[in-house]
């Protein structure tokens, strides 16, 4: 553990000391506001450094940590599998692609609730409380006596999980001015991934305490993750930070004079640091503007191909191309590693030149090159290659199309509306990746690596589609014939 911090650290390094290096080709972008956030930005650019270097730690570190988590916890029922838990449970037809199945309805209809909830509790209250509940729930499937017991608690794991991932993308939007927010999402999603790629060789370790107090290695699987979750909820709480109109409020973070700074930069970035009163009128309103299901589209889309290679990449490797059991378990890692090198590379100069487009593109020709070798290569090797081509490419969509999305909208509870809105469309996603890998397709699992596809095809149209919008709406802007999102000197980033 002090060696994935230490890791992580340099990393947060790195996002610093490359926001000072763009700091003047930055700061002109934002409006003029307060002497005191102006004076740090042009002038004391190792004090901006700092305070950003702080933010990082309890916003990015402690996010990446809990989402490490979440993926272990969402991932491990593959491992259990391969492990002997279909034998144990008696799992026969679609009984498995079921228990995938059951967890989305619950995290897709809870999503629009929970955000409002994570608004009103805080972030650090909301999500240290659900990451130990749904901790509970995972050492639950541990102990389950059939299969009928563990979807009663797939039910409740998509209930606690609802909320999560959008809370963390929407308190991550609100301490950055847009430059900045590319490379944050890149490092809190692919940290997560790179340490939850070593996933399938911690569940292969853990597997063999087989036999320990009577129980079988598959079960010791989720008991020992799911203490880690609930260990780690808790820890959270001490760490974590709120938004930022109510980070005073958080043990030993920022003084008052920083937390200024922070916030004059956000509001001259795109004037929405501080919500209006909730109206539920005025929030289901935002529902309205077609952009928000077009970037709804491309987290729905791209979260289809990633959990349907979470859910069955070791299954596929142990079936489609043969590899034993420890090496399906453990070869998915190296997937991941190289997802997480790629993503934040691209994080970095999707910051650099602040653009999204070119690297979304990029990753959907990514994704439909790996398709092909996968399902069409006849050499093992070769088929092994086109898997890190699928989950690099929609790994690395995934931070940028959150970044696409939220540097394109302005206000607070429209910000809540669309995080959630995009999340719930990735548990759509979800569904149609635990359907599309089915036993009966085996070895081949052709229609699953259509629908992989026919997704990145999907994504690749659609941010075409806004892109196109968002240049021409620009073009109108800079002749001053139009204001963009009610805001004077809005333009929109593609």
């Amino acid at each position: 553990m002090a060696a994935n911090t230490n890791s992580t650290e340099k990393g947060v390094d790195v996002v610093a000391r490359h926001d000072e290096e763009s700091a003047d080709s930055e700061f002109p972008q934002e409006k003029p506001s307060s002497s005191q956030g102006s004076e740090v930005e042009t002038v004391d650019h190792p004090r901006l450094k700092s305070i950003k270097r702080k933010v990082d730690l309890r916003i990015c570190l402690v996010l990446g940590c809990l989402y490490t988590i979440s993926l272990l916890d969402r991932v491990n029922l593959p491992n259990a599998v391969v492990a002997g838990m279909a034998k144990d449970l008696k799992l026969v037809g679609n009984q498995y692609s079921l228990l995938v199945l059951v967890f989305f309805p619950f995290y897709i209809s809870f999503q629009p609730p929970m955000t409002v909830i994570a608004k009103k509790l805080g972030p650090r209250n909301f999500l240290t409380g659900i990451v130990v509940s749904w901790g509970l729930v995972m050492v639950g499937h541990g102990l389950v006596p059939n299969w009928k017991v563990m979807l009663a608690l797939r039910c409740l794991l998509g209930l606690f999980e609802a909320g999560f991932f959008s809370t963390c993308v929407y308190l991550l939007s609100t301490w950055y001015v847009r430059r900045e927010v590319a490379k944050r999402n890149a490092a809190f999603y692919l940290l997560g991934s790179f340490f939850a790629g070593f996933g399938g060789i911690l569940a292969y370790g853990v597997s063999k305490m087989d036999g320990i107090a009577g129980r079988e290695g598959w079960r010791w699987i989720f008991i020992i993750e799911g203490v880690l979750t609930v260990a780690m909820g808790l820890i959270a709480f001490f760490f974590l930070v709120d938004f930022p109109e109510k980070a005073m409020n958080s043990w030993r973070f920022l003084n008052e004079d920083d937390l200024k700074i922070i916030v004059d930069r956000v509001e001259r970035d795109r004037s929405d640091v501080v919500a209006p009163p909730f109206k539920l009128g005025e929030y289901l309103k935002n529902g309205l503007d077609w952009k928000v299901y077009f970037f709804a589209a491309n987290f729905g889309l791209s979260s289809v191909v990633t959990y349907a290679a979470a859910y069955f990449l070791p299954i596929v490797l142990r079936d489609g191309l043969h590899f034993s059991v420890a090496a399906a378990q453990c070869l998915s890692t190296p997937c991941y590693v190289f997802a997480s090198i790629l993503g934040y590379s691209q994080g970095y100069w999707s910051d650099k030149i602040n653009m999204r487009t070119p690297f979304i593109l990029f990753n959907c020709l990514l994704e439909i090159i790996g398709v092909a070798v996968l399902g069409f290569a006849t050499q093992n090797p070769a088929r092994y290659f086109g898997a890190f081509l699928i989950i690099g490419g929609a790994n690395s969509n995934i931070a940028l199309v959150l970044t696409y999305q939220a540097n394109n909208i302005v206000g607070q509870w429209r910000r809540a509306f669309c995080s959630a809105t995009i999340v719930g469309a990735g548990g759509m996603g979800g569904i149609i990746g635990s359907l599309t890998f089915r036993s009966q397709d085996a070895p081949d699992y052709r229609p699953g690596l259509y629908t992989c596809l026919v997704a990145a095809i999907m994504v690749a149209l659609s941010v075409t589609t806004t892109t196109t919008h968002f240049y021409f709406k620009n073009k109108k802007q800079a002749q001053g014939l139009i204001v963009l999102e009610g805001l004077p000197g809005f333009r929109y980033t593609y």
